[in-house]
This record gives structure tokens, C-alpha cells and sequence, in this order.
């Protein structure tokens, strides 16, 4: 069961407070952030900031106001004093802003993906249209499963995660038709990723597979049963866990931004 720290919602033209929705299924978008530590940080906040910027003018639910109003919200519901290891939700539609702090789960390393044939509306965005996802996740432990959403035999991304697939050490992700998350955009840099079609029926070919996001972090696979898929090393999850670890050392503290 997620356990949430807070939970509301903001008229947009004013900022008084209102009866809190999730905002699921409407016509919006969405972030989620890892925020940690004393004083806060938030990995990768600005990247974070930036991309729901740009998707809310994709949307069209933009004003010159949001970006100023979204740092009020998130200023204003923050406890300076409290050490935090919580994933922070920011929902953005034409008349509202919802955040949400929940607690960071810990990911086991016995981590199972079940394949799910599913590809999300307009993928490319992280838009609010995820009941499915969301209903699909309710019925598992999130500590040690996830979905891996497929289409016309290729796996694209996960229910939380973006896939990186490793073969005899080299590395590989979709190419398109997912979102592609700020700690994917990251490792891009850090290490050489081709970008391939990933077929189900080809996934013997690979060594390794990592999730990589804001709540997995950086998470290796153990096992895709219905492919009788199973995990030969941890070479490569050491090598992006150690560089994600450096990031997380050096990022800004979160009072520089706001």
C-alpha cells in the first residue's frame, strides 16, 4: 500500500487550494520527481521542470504564469526541517495543479516484468491518461514487479520506467513510441545506448535489462517468465548504478531553483 505524505490541489488562476483531485484520465500532464536528503534535493529538478513546461505547451494548457506558480506550490508544501526520500507528483491541467508527495519504495534486485500488451496515448508525452497502467500496478507488489507495455511485438517502455537492454556489454533502448524519461536522456550521455527495435521473440539475445527512472531509480531484472527470460550478470547495473549514485552526490540542492 503507498503510503502518501501529502495530497492537494490548486485553482490555477488563483492558487487557493482546493478539493483534492489526482487528475488521472483528464487532459493534462505530469511529472514525477525523487526529492531526498537535508537540506532537499530533487534529482534532476530543472530537466524535470523543463520537460512539463514544454508538454503543458504541447497541451495547450500553458499560461506565462505556470512555471512561477507550479515553484509556489511546491515551496509552499515543503518542510525545510524534514529529511525526505519521497517521489513528488506534479499534475498540471487547464484549470488545475495537484502535487503529491508518496514514500520512495525500495526496489528489490528479484525484480519480475510481466508483459502487457499496451502502448499509451500519445507516448511520447507524459500525459494523464494512465487508469490502465495504474489499474494494472494496483495488483501487484511495485517493490519487485512492473509491467512492461508491448506493441506489435516490441517492448517500448514500462508502467513506471524507461528499458534499457544490455548484449555481450553493449547497450540498447527503443526507439520510439514511450516517453523518454530525464534519467534515460542522462545515462544517453554517460554511456553509448543504440537505439533499436526490441522484439519479445529476440529477448534470449540479452544479458541484462535495467529499468531506469524517477522511483526505480536504476533497477536490474530478474526474470520475464512468460519468456522463460532470466538475468545472466550484474555487470553493466554496477556500472549505471555507480555513475546515477555520482549524480545523486552532485545534484543542486533544491533551494537554488525555487
Amino acid at each position: 500500500m503507498v503510503k502518501y505524505l501529502l495530497k492537494k490541489s490548486y485553482n490555477r488562476k488563483d492558487l487557493k487550494e482546493k478539493e483534492f483531485k489526482d487528475l488521472w484520465n483528464a487532459h493534462g500532464v505530469f511529472t514525477t520527481m525523487w526529492i531526498y536528503g537535508k537540506p532537499q534535493k530533487i534529482l534532476f529538478f530543472k530537466e524535470h521542470i523543463t520537460n512539463l513546461i514544454k508538454s503543458t505547451k504541447t497541451y495547450k494548457i500553458y499560461d506565462k504564469n505556470l512555471k512561477a506558480n507550479i515553484f509556489k506550490v511546491i515551496k509552499s508544501n515543503l518542510n525545510k526541517q524534514k529529511k525526505y526520500n519521497h517521489l513528488l507528483r506534479i499534475a498540471v491541467t487547464k484549470n488545475l495543479i495537484s502535487i503529491s508527495l508518496r514514500d520512495k519504495l525500495k526496489i528489490k534486485k528479484n525484480l519480475e516484468l510481466k508483459l502487457v500488451n499496451y502502448n499509451r496515448i500519445n507516448p511520447e508525452h507524459k500525459n494523464l491518461k494512465y487508469k490502465f497502467i495504474l489499474k494494472n500496478l494496483s495488483k501487484m507488489d511495485n517493490t519487485k514487479n512492473d509491467i512492461a507495455l508491448c506493441s506489435k511485438g516490441k517492448i517500448l517502455e514500462t508502467g513506471t520506467s524507461n528499458i534499457i537492454f544490455i548484449k555481450k556489454n553493449k547497450y540498447f533502448s527503443p526507439i520510439n513510441k514511450f516517453y523518454k524519461g530525464v534519467n534515460l536522456k542522462f545515462f544517453d550521455k554517460q554511456f553509448k545506448i543504440k537505439k533499436t527495435n526490441i522484439y519479445i521473440e529476440s529477448l534470449s539475445q540479452y544479458d541484462e535489462i535495467l529499468l531506469i527512472g524517477s522511483g526505480k531509480g536504476v533497477s536490474t531484472v530478474k526474470s520475464i517468465k512468460e519468456k522463460n527470460w532470466k538475468r545472466k550478470n550484474y555487470k553493466s547495473y554496477k556500472n549505471f548504478l555507480k555513475k546515477y549514485k555520482i549524480q545523486i552526490m552532485q545534484q543542486k540542492i533544491l533551494s537554488n531553483y525555487l
